[in-house]
């Protein structure tokens, strides 16, 4: 029983140390984290990214809506005009017939 109890008593302690290490850690990460997403030239960098993504994506649908033509299945086709027009409620819309969220 007395080993029992110091190993439960040791573990209990190397929780609470561990924890409390792995929170300290935690919150330099965040912190560290935090200040790369401030950089000013990180978020022009994520800004530029995301603007040629749309840009490409727009590309892309273009050119696959000219290959595939008519030979989407009606049903596919009906959905995707299901999709676009529930969207109405004022939210930009993209080539992609979703909400820019």
């Amino acid at each position: 029983m007395r080993y029992r109890l110091t190993f439960v008593v040791g573990l209990a302690l190397g929780y609470v140390l561990g924890t409390k290490a792995g929170r300290e850690r935690y919150e330099q990460l965040k912190k560290s984290a935090r200040q790369v997403a401030q950089n000013p030239a990180v978020r022009n960098t994520a800004e530029t990214a995301a603007q040629q993504g749309r840009q490409y994506a727009g590309k892309a649908y273009h050119v696959v809506s000219e290959k595939v033509g008519d030979r989407v299945p009606e049903s596919v086709a009906q959905r995707v005009r299901s999709l676009r027009e529930r969207n109405g409620h004022g939210a930009a819309e993209d080539d992609w017939g979703t909400g820019n969220t």
